[in-house]
């Protein structure tokens, strides 16, 4: 276990919200470029597996492999799959800022049920943190934004999957982070290959297509995801997860970057106050939960 480092955990986790917002701009992108979503996701997950593993194997050895649950280790990490084909889908019609943001209500939701699969106390405060989360996406998405509504269902979708991915993970807990996250791994590039047959004849000739760039773009999907989660787990190891709960929003920054500098988007005033009632909501929650927890 690491030595506690607030600070130094902080800085980790802003530095995995740009990874992952790396990872989402490198797929807008090759997707752009004519890369097939089965080819997307087989590539993200193979790349990111074996970069975990080169990392982790040297110093855990096979034991980080062993799990106490693997029925929910296959379970979460097929959700995630189905949740990266989805969130990238919208990602296909939406700009990255505003589908990141959709996105962060997955752990409202997540909150809001969990009296019913997680046998969690019923707590109002969770339900109105959800319901203000959606308002604040029902800013993001109104009819003027000129949002594609193809894009916001699957994004609106992807949110509701990593809800159950959350709630998969917290029942992990017991599990070691490192093998939670390599056997997610395992099962997205297992699954992700099974289907790439059957698309070969397409995904051979986009490859046979690409240019050096787009072959550095498409590996570099599964660097960025790696390297995110890598960090996030370096970060929580380093300080607690009720300080470093603000700090995840920060990636709505590092979307919203990537989004304006790569296709030249940025959001208007009215979506970035939607922005910011998900944000807030999210943050004022995590501090009520936290204070509860500190008192017992």
């Amino acid at each position: 276990m690491a030595a506690p480092n607030p600070i130094f955990g902080i800085l980790l986790l802003i530095l995995s919200s740009w990874s992952l917002s790396g990872l989402d701009a490198s797929g807008k992108w090759i997707m752009g470029a004519g890369a097939s979503l089965v080819l997307l996701c087989w590539v993200r997950y193979t790349v990111h597996l074996g970069l975990i593993l080169m990392i982790t194997l040297p110093s855990k050895g096979l034991s980080v492999l062993r799990i106490r649950y693997p029925g929910l280790q296959m379970l979460r990490g097929t959700v995630a799959l189905v949740g990266t084909f989805t969130f990238f889908t919208a990602l296909h019609y939406l700009p990255q800022a505003e589908a990141t943001a959709i996105n962060f209500l997955s752990p409202l939701l997540m909150l809001a049920v969990a009296p019913w699969v997680l046998k969690e106390p019923m707590r109002i405060s969770r339900w109105v943190a959800a319901a203000t989360g959606f308002a604040g996406v029902l800013i993001i998405i109104r009819p003027s934004s000129g949002l594609d509504m193809v894009g916001v269902a699957w994004g609106l979708t992807t949110a509701c999957l990593f809800a159950v991915q959350h709630i998969v993970t917290r029942k992990l807990a017991l599990d070691d982070a490192f093998s939670t996250l390599i056997w997610g791994g395992i099962t997205g590039s297992v699954l992700s290959a099974v289907l790439v047959p059957f698309h070969w004849q397409d995904i051979s000739g986009i490859l046979a297509g690409f240019d050096l760039t787009q072959w550095l773009i498409l590996l570099s999907t599964g660097f960025w995801g790696g390297l995110g989660h890598l960090l996030q787990i370096q970060a929580y190891q380093r300080a607690p997860a009720s300080m470093l709960a603000p700090f995840l929003y920060l990636q709505i920054v590092s979307a919203a970057t990537l989004g304006w500098l790569v296709w030249g988007h940025f959001p208007d005033a009215l979506t970035w106050l939607g922005i910011a009632i998900i944000c807030s909501s999210g943050i004022v929650i995590g501090i009520m939960e936290w204070r509860r927890q500190a008192h017992g």
